[in-house]
């Protein structure tokens, strides 16, 4: 619940520290602007929102780490809600907008994230989830997101360095296997989510494991 709080208010302050031509950048999602990551994060604070209005009566189905399904491929664009996503950013017209509104809309889930018993069972997906699974799915979902915000912004500050410690975690147990040691937690995430291609020398520390890379989850 804490790494939930600190990698959510992280994300948050970042945008609202953005300067409006930031928005104009790319970020680390392809084909997305950082508009369009905004966008998506005003999305997903509405998610958590109606998951954790969304009680359930039976036994938890998933969690935090069988939430994420990895895909064959990287997205390719051709998503209807990814193609949703990028003319609702357009949308908005100014940057402050979409700063308002994910303001607006993610203090709103973070408060209601820290009201939430850990124990209690949300649905969300057709699964559900005890609340405290729930959030860490979005420990992950915000510490990568917050890397993507930022990809392209070399003096923006990185995620809490819980968060990213927690995701890496997350990231080895949908993996299956540990990433080198030698890695720090930025580089576990970004290398294996196919953020950054890896050097010669973090491949040959890969081994094997590399050939099972990028971990494309969603």
């Amino acid at each position: 619940m804490d790494d939930f709080s600190r990698s959510w208010t992280a994300l948050l302050a970042a945008v609202a520290g953005l300067d409006d031509a930031d928005f104009a950048r790319p970020s680390g999602c392809t084909g997305w602007l950082v508009r369009d990551l905004v966008c998506h994060l005003v999305i997903d604070a509405q998610d958590i929102l109606i998951t954790l209005a969304t009680p359930a009566a039976t036994e938890p189905t998933r969690n935090a780490v069988t939430y994420w399904e990895v895909a064959d491929a990287p997205p390719t664009g051709e998503d209807p809600l990814d193609a949703l996503t990028v003319r609702l950013a357009a949308a908005y017209g100014e940057p402050w907008l979409l700063k308002f509104h994910l303001d607006d809309v993610g203090s709103a889930a973070g408060r209601a994230a820290g009201l939430a018993a850990p124990d209690l069972r949300v649905s969300t997906r057709d699964e559900v989830y005890t609340v405290a699974d729930y959030l860490s799915v979005y420990v992950l979902e915000s510490t990568l997101h917050h890397l993507d915000l930022i990809a392209h912004l070399p003096d923006a500050a990185d995620p809490p360095a819980e968060g990213l410690a927690r995701a890496r975690e997350l990231l080895t147990a949908i993996a299956g296997t540990a990433f080198p040691a030698s890695f720090s937690d930025k580089d576990a995430l970004l290398i294996g989510t196919g953020r950054r291609t890896p050097t010669e020398s973090e491949a040959a520390g890969l081994g094997g494991f590399g050939g099972r890379l990028p971990l494309v989850i969603g």
